[in-house]
């Protein structure tokens, strides 16, 4: 296998939340994560709000300091250094943002939003090189060159997103980090900047870390996929291993709450309403984080009180779950049915 381009190891994240009642109070944000990501592959980390998934993305590209943990970026580890040291390893690396409306500088022309890392990074053969470059980036990203010289206030959210897009790949990077890229867009725009993102991936073959909660999206965008609750990985697998066998109950929750489109089969299917809210990263459940909201919680007892359950390949396939009733040989029992098989979905 090559080398991966993304290696994160245990990565920890907090954050000081100030004095209380009882001391200093921290954010759990992230704790002990660990993934790869292969040359070319795109993965999905999911999971509801507040699970830490953009705390995730953000230490990925060192926007914010890790607390503990490893990241390595081609084999170079990236965790500890200097601003000066990363600043030749940021054209490795970009993100796409979620608001394609505070991302982009208002004071500043589309075509120099797009031009600025290439001028950064000395990849521009003069001025002359540089418009032709970023009028090719814009035609790239299906947008009309003459867009250059207006300003981001001037376009619809669809395409300042295909801005973020051009100004992210303009470096042409090893690894795109996307937080939540369509969010923010109305639904008929979603799936165009999808395909766009899909055909860019294809032509470049950079890696990506696709951070959302939409499974819908996942399914059909994704190659691998991890699921996060409350910080921690509760569930990693291929796209087909976690929508055909769906083992951690969190995940299988998630699965039940997206929509199928076909109506026979969407009113057939049953729904996992998962009881309370998520819990407070200040204060988080000792052992199993899932404990205090999952509907097997009673047969796992005392163990998941007191243990937090580690990431088990069940099957000897690769496919990894945290749960304390998963076993070698033996899987986590089905709350639910799962979506349709991922391969009835079209090819990316």
């Amino acid at each position: 296998m090559s080398d991966p381009i993304l290696e994160v190891e245990h990565l920890v994240k907090h954050f000081d939340a100030g004095r209380g009642p009882q001391g200093r109070r921290v954010v759990h944000a992230v704790e002990d994560v660990s993934f790869t990501i292969g040359p070319g592959e795109i993965v999905g980390l999911v999971g509801e709000s507040g699970s830490g998934k953009s705390t995730v993305g953000n230490c990925v590209l060192r926007l914010l300091e890790p607390t503990a943990g490893t990241i390595r970026l081609r084999g170079t580890d990236i965790t500890h250094l200097s601003r000066r040291e990363l600043r030749p390893l940021r054209r490795e690396m970009h993100m796409v943002f979620q608001d394609p409306y505070s991302s982009l500088n208002p004071r500043m022309t589309n075509g120099a939003i797009v031009g600025e890392p290439l001028r950064l990074h000395g990849m521009a053969d003069g001025r002359d090189g540089l418009e032709s470059r970023v009028a090719e980036l814009f035609d790239q990203v299906g947008l009309n060159p003459e867009l250059r010289q207006r300003y981001p206030h001037e376009l619809s959210g669809g395409q300042r997103q295909r801005i973020g897009l051009a100004r992210a790949l303009s470096v042409r990077p090893s690894l795109l980090v996307a937080d939540e890229p369509v969010s923010a867009l109305d639904v008929s725009v979603q799936a165009a900047i999808l395909n766009l993102l899909a055909d860019l991936q294809e032509d470049m073959g950079f890696a990506c870390l696709f951070i959302t909660h939409d499974l819908s999206i996942v399914e059909h965008f994704c190659d691998r996929v991890v699921v996060m609750y409350l910080g921690r990985i509760v569930e990693t697998g291929t796209r087909e291993q976690i929508f055909a066998r769906p083992q951690h109950p969190y995940t299988q929750a998630l699965l039940s709450a997206a929509m199928v489109p076909d109506p026979k089969i969407q009113r057939s299917r049953s729904r996992i309403v998962l009881a309370g809210d998520l819990p407070s990263p200040i204060e988080p459940p000792s052992g199993c984080a899932f404990k205090t909201r999952c509907p097997l919680a009673h047969e796992s007892r005392p163990r998941s009180d007191d243990e937090v359950p580690e990431l088990r390949d069940v099957a000897g396939d690769g496919h990894l779950v945290a749960c304390h009733l998963a076993r070698r040989g033996r899987e986590v029992p089905r709350i639910a049915d799962p979506v349709p098989a991922a391969g009835s979905a079209p090819a990316r």
